[in-house]
């Protein structure tokens, strides 16, 4: 079966996923972490990737980035692939494929989900019971975003800016986002958005998009269509499909 195109919204950030092969780790040891965000680092400036959020975990990575055209974000994570792979292979004297298949990447409504998604972003440590704290964690944006810790990587998106009119400000209002737990159904709708490489948006707005860009972003069920109640007309049918 062929690969379902890649969306393409220019403007718009991207939450972006890639894990490793079957699961299986691929940073074994803090120096690896410390290779990886080097090289980030790198493209990010190289290809004009603005980097908002992110986390190394054990056996994936999340990064959140607004990328100046959206060809970028491919030639960013494949740049960084290589290379890390590169990297692992040579350290750990391994052969073969370390990350499974091609990075999962959905848009993201800015206004309505950026913060949303930057929280779920730096709060999968905590979810993975690593830390109790989500500046606890080295290896993810958190300690620059909410505790003002110098990172070269990062790049502030204007809705983060707008949580203050100076530094402190919107690092204290970003800490508050912090102090609830995310709603369930917010955590379901970023990981479907991520599974369905569609956008992470309201309906009102994803039927804006639909109809200003001539695209489809709601999937449609799976299986057959349901058959007509008894009684029911064939403009109930088709009421139901959509």
């Amino acid at each position: 079966m062929p690969r379902r195109p890649r969306l393409h919204l220019p403007g718009f950030p991207l939450h972006v996923i890639q894990r490793g092969n079957n699961r299986g780790p691929c940073f074994f040891a803090d120096g690896d972490c410390a290779a990886y965000l080097d090289w980030l680092r790198r493209a990010a400036e190289k290809l004009n990737c603005a980097i908002h959020a992110y986390v190394l975990m054990t056996n994936h990575v999340h990064l959140l980035l607004t990328p100046a055209r959206p060809a970028d974000v491919s030639a960013l994570m494949q740049s960084l692939g290589r290379r890390y792979v590169q990297y692992v292979n040579h350290s750990y004297r391994r052969t073969g494929t370390l990350w499974e298949g091609r990075f999962l990447a959905s848009h993201v409504h800015a206004e309505a989900y950026l913060l949303k998604c930057m929280r779920y972003i730096e709060l999968n440590p905590m979810r993975a019971g690593l830390v109790e704290q989500p500046g606890d964690y080295r290896w993810s944006s958190f300690r620059r975003n909410g505790l003002g810790q110098a990172n070269s990587i990062v790049r502030e998106h204007s809705v983060y800016s707008g949580l203050g009119s100076n530094p402190e400000e919107r690092r204290h209002a970003y800490r508050d986002l912090f102090r609830a737990q995310m709603d369930e159904a917010v955590l379901n709708e970023i990981r479907e958005a991520s599974r369905a490489g569609t956008l992470l948006s309201g309906e009102r707005f994803r039927k804006e998009i639909e109809k200003a860009q001539q695209i489809r972003l709601t999937r449609r069920p799976r299986g057959r269509p349901p058959k007509p109640t008894e009684g029911g007309s064939g403009a109930d049918q088709l009421r139901l499909v959509d």
